[in-house]
């Protein structure tokens, strides 16, 4: 059973959502419910949970409106593997090119990342204290107890008696405080770090797979010694390096790899873009070529978004309840142009709204991530503070929304463009002219003076991306 209080209710999700993205409010309803699902489904009696399947979805708009968005928040929200693949990359299989079943590798390489941070921190307090013993005897070499009973150090000396090894045990103690408070962080010592015995592996030969591939060059790199190298460098910068090797010696691999492909299996979410760049518009015409091709790409993507197995170097994955969401501008092609059986793999379909200008304003100003709000932190790590009018905002609205209406129209990413034309000069400026403590106020004249003109004459090429 999973607990209820880890998953966020579909109303919770939008809540989420609506805080980086802009209206498409369907079609957050939509995945919201999707994502819910998965916990009804975890939660449903075992008879049942495998035989529910997950509703794929469909995200048809055009470019910038939100789609690849609204599937990276989720993944979020979710705290769930992700991967983002684009279609028009894949090649049939026999062709030279990437295979469909990579994008199913590479969610459960996300997802083994992911179980592997968690174990890191799970163990990072303990990683940290054996970091902090090797610190402390690279600075002051404990004394062993011979079995003659003499006290010596790790390097043959002179023996020691009771009373030295008191006096040790006490520097130690205080050293050992002064590491802890970061004293010594510029101090240098001596250390052995891990050096990679294997920079390369190379496997000639044709007819090979890249799972063949993958686990061929592991098992050699797993048959070579593991090598270590003294390094000099500073107790802070050791401490970075030491962690990471410890806290990784103290991960079980195995633990790791299973978890990860439970994750994959139950909450994975691969996102499909440009699906519709694979739809071959002259199918029904028995068109040739290129759509050939086309289709065979299809052909090859049912048997993994209906649920098959996909052999990864961390084991086989089932594909059966990974959540597959697919989107597509379909200017050329609509989605009626891909194969029937793929159609019936994605039952949801949402259609996105273009952009208006009032969205335009509102992207600008409400999500927590607003182009605005990342222009003013990058100027205030200079010390400079930056300041929008309400109007300014508006005119900046009118102007991206104009230009992609008679140029070209690239949603809200016409922004990214317009930003930049507006703030090059201040961005330049600083912190040459523009000092610290500077405040800048745009106003809605500034912005006219620096965009408007341009939007008169027409002279549109420099918004083009």
């Amino acid at each position: 059973m999973i607990d209820n209080n880890s998953y966020l209710t579909p109303r919770q999700i939008v809540e989420e959502l609506d805080k980086y993205i802009i209206g498409q409010h369907e079609a957050k309803r939509n995945v919201a419910i999707a994502l819910r699902n998965r916990w009804r489904r975890m939660n449903a009696g075992q008879d049942m949970q495998r035989e529910i399947v997950p509703n794929n979805i469909l995200m048809i708009g055009a470019t910038g409106v939100g789609k690849t968005e609204i599937a990276r928040r989720l993944a979020k929200v979710a705290d769930a593997p992700f991967t983002k693949v684009e279609a028009s990359k894949f090649t049939e299989v026999g062709y030279v090119g990437r295979d469909v079943e990579s994008m199913v590798r590479d969610l459960v390489e996300q997802s083994v990342n992911m179980v592997k941070a968690r174990k890191k921190e799970d163990v990072k307090a303990k990683a940290a204290q054996i970091v902090e013993d090797i610190i402390l005897d690279a600075l002051i070499p404990p004394l062993k107890k011979s079995p003659s009973g003499i006290f010596t150090g790790e390097v043959p000396s002179p023996s020691s008696s009771d009373d030295d090894h008191e006096l040790n045990e006490r520097t130690r103690e205080k050293f050992r405080e002064k590491i802890k408070s970061g004293e010594l962080d510029e101090r240098k010592i001596e250390i052995n770090v891990s050096s990679n015995s294997n920079p390369g592996v190379g496997v000639i030969g044709g007819g090979m797979d890249e799972v063949s591939m993958m686990n061929i060059q592991e098992m050699i790199s797993g048959m070579m010694p593991k090598k270590t190298k003294k390094r000099k460098v500073s107790i802070g910068e050791a401490r970075q390096l030491l962690l990471e090797e410890e806290a990784a010696k103290l991960i079980d691999m195995d633990e790791v790899k299973e978890e990860a492909i439970r994750k994959a299996e139950n909450t994975g979410i691969i996102f499909i873009d440009e699906i519709d760049k694979i739809a071959s518009g002259s199918r029904k015409n028995g068109g040739g070529g290129p759509d050939v091709s086309r289709e065979g790409v299809q052909r090859d993507l049912l048997p993994i978004v209906e649920g098959s197995s996909v052999n990864t170097k961390y084991g086989v994955i089932q594909t059966d309840h990974i959540l597959f969401v697919a989107a597509g501008a379909f200017h050329i092609s609509k989605p009626s142009d891909l194969i029937p059986e793929l159609q019936g793999r994605f039952p949801i379909r949402v259609e996105l709204n273009s952009l208006t200008k009032e969205d335009f304003f509102q992207i600008l100003k409400a999500p927590k991530n607003a182009l605005t709000k990342q222009y003013q932190a990058m100027l205030n790590a200079e010390g400079v503070e930056l300041t929008f009018m309400e109007d300014a905002l508006e005119k900046i609205a009118e102007i991206a929304f104009n230009v992609n209406t008679e140029v070209e129209n690239i949603g809200a990413r016409r922004l990214h463009t317009v930003m930049s034309h507006l703030l090059n000069e201040i961005m330049f400026d600083v912190p040459e002219k523009i000092g610290p403590n500077a405040k800048i106020l745009i106003t809605k004249e500034i912005v006219s003076e620096r965009l408007s003109g341009l939007v008169k004459n027409q002279d549109l090429s420099q918004y083009i991306l």
